[in-house]
This record gives structure tokens, sequence and C-alpha cells, in this order.
């Protein structure tokens, strides 16, 4: 691997773009989040009743946050990433520049990263304004955000760098992340499913994701919730240096 500082400018270039397009980009943070939150908190949530007595509204959010850190790294470093390599052949013009390819790839993650803790950030900040937030040790969503922002970009990279076309991420969403939406604890206790389907569900990489959030914004940390962080670091320990040969490969063929 061939990782500078110089990735950084690859990650302002980003920046910039965005701050130039919140104004379109913005109003995405709350209106899906908030719609679910009434959807299924305060509208489905009137008919679920959980074993601890917990509301279902104040089960859901942390997931929420979870989901939505995952959804907008993957959003970032697929369709995002794949337009500026393939169609607005950007990376060719900045791989003309001393920045490497690796440089290039670390950025894009970087950035994703970044997306990740936005989305956090602002969906924790709804959350607390509909009072779900139980413990100051909510704060800890936002590191979280960023770990779960770096294995998600590096993970989405990984397979940007093989997509043949940007409709092969039609498949990537519908048969990866969709699933883990569903199965991974956002909506439904893991502990609820059957024992093989349990096991299962701890392979996906945002199942530990919305374990740590829910724990954090409750403030019932405990030693045995941690060990979902090593998941996390390894997903990202593999996927990082995957995707940064990969996509070598790609912008060099």
């Amino acid at each position: 691997m061939n990782v500078s500082y110089r990735s950084l400018r690859l990650w302002q270039r980003n920046r910039d773009v965005f701050f130039k397009l919140w104004r379109s980009e913005v109003p995405g943070f709350f209106a899906e989040p908030i719609m679910m939150l009434l959807a299924m908190g305060f509208g489905l949530g009137t008919y679920v009743a959980l074993d601890d007595g917990e509301r279902y509204v104040e089960f859901i959010a942390p997931g929420i946050i979870a989901a939505y850190a995952m959804f907008s790294a993957s959003f970032e470093c697929t369709y995002g990433s794949f337009m500026r390599m393939k169609h607005q052949k950007t990376y060719d013009s900045i791989i003309a520049t001393p920045l490497s390819i690796d440089d290039v790839s670390a950025g894009e993650i970087l950035w994703g990263a970044t997306r990740s803790l936005i989305t956090a950030c602002v969906i924790l900040v709804v959350v607390a304004a509909f009072g779900l937030v139980d413990s100051p040790w909510a704060v800890l969503v936002l590191p979280l955000g960023v770990l779960t922002g770096l294995m998600f970009s590096s993970i989405a990279l990984f397979f940007t760098s093989v997509a043949p076309s940007i409709y092969s991420f039609n498949y990537y969403f519908t048969l990866f992340i969709t699933p883990m939406f569903f199965v991974s604890g956002v909506f439904f206790p893991v502990s609820a499913f059957p024992d093989a389907m349990q096991h299962l569900t701890w392979i996906a990489p945002l199942t530990p994701v919305a374990d740590l959030a829910r724990t954090m914004v409750s403030g019932q940390l405990g030693e045995g919730n941690w060990w979902g962080l090593g998941i996390i670091l390894g997903y990202t320990g593999v996927f990082f240096p995957l995707s940064l040969v990969m996509m070598k490969r790609r912008l060099l063929r």
C-alpha cells in the first residue's frame, strides 16, 4: 500500500463538493429517519410489546442510527465512487497529480466515513429531540459512526472495484445491504431469532454496530458488548487493504 497524507486532498475535494451542494443533501438526513421513527416507532410500535417493558420506539432508535450510518457510507462509496471513477473521469485527473491510486482510494474511504459520521450525528440529534436518549454515553455513537463508515466504505469500495457497471449496485443493495437492514437487530431483537439464525446474524457487519449503538444510547455498556468492536475492526482490517489493491488493479487495466 502506498497511502500518504495526500489522501486528505481527495477528502477535501469531496468535502468541498458536498458543501457546494449541501442544500440538496441536508434534507435527506432528516426526512427518512424521521419518517422511519414515526411509522415504525410511534405507528407500528404502539402494537408491539417488548419483554422488558421497553418501548418499541426506544428499541429501534439506536438501530436506525446504525443503519443509516451504513447507508450513507455505502451509497457514497458505490454510486458516488463509481460515477467519479467511470463517468466523470475524476480519478484519471487526480492520479495525474502527486496523489497515488492508493491515496485516491483511501481518501474515498475517509470521505465515506465522514458521511457516516454526519449522518449518525444528525440522527442522534433527531432521536434526542424525541426524548429517546437515556445516557450521556450516547455521545460515543459519533466515534462509532466513524468506525462504521470506515468498515462499510471499505466493503463498498471493494465491490465498486469489481462492478462492471453502475447497475451492478442493485445486487449489492438488494442482496447484501437491505437484508442486513432487517435481520441485524435494527427492528427486532437478535435473541428472538432461531439459534442458527442468531449465529448467522452476527456474521453481518451491521449487527455489532446496532448492538453497540443500542447499549451506548441506553447507557447499558458492559464487557459483553465490546467484542462487537473487534468484529468491526476485523472487517475494516480485511476490506480496507483489499479495496486499495483491487482499485489499483481496476484503474491500471
